[in-house]
């Protein structure tokens, strides 16, 4: 159960090509993908919401991401949520939570 404490589990589509970088020797890629909920309102209206999560895949997952996934690609994924922060080029602090990805899941088709 001690891995359920920082769990995330998520399936929805790429909103851009994967950013590939080499951080010192390591491959990372990063990604966004959107995950969207249906309800009805109050007066009966579907309203559809979609959120966006932003992605880091290292090593093999990285490499996963650079050769199949491209903008639009449905996938499955599993990893932990991660927050950070730095100062940008104005001098402002930015804080960014992002989900580290353990296993990645392609659900399009080929």
């Amino acid at each position: 159960m001690s891995n359920l404490r920082n769990s995330v589990r998520l399936i929805g589509h790429l909103g851009n090509d994967p950013e590939i970088r080499i951080v010192g020797n390591k491959k990372v890629a990063k990604i966004s993908i959107a995950t969207n909920t249906n309800y009805r309102n109050e007066n009966g209206e579907k309203i559809e919401e979609t959120q966006w999560h932003n992605l880091i895949l290292w090593h093999k997952n990285a490499s996963i991401a650079e050769k199949y996934l491209s903008k639009g690609s449905k996938i499955s994924i599993e990893g932990k949520l991660s927050s950070r922060s730095y100062t940008d080029k104005s001098g402002v602090k930015r804080h960014v939570t992002e989900i580290v990805v353990n296993d990645v899941l392609l659900l399009g088709k080929k």
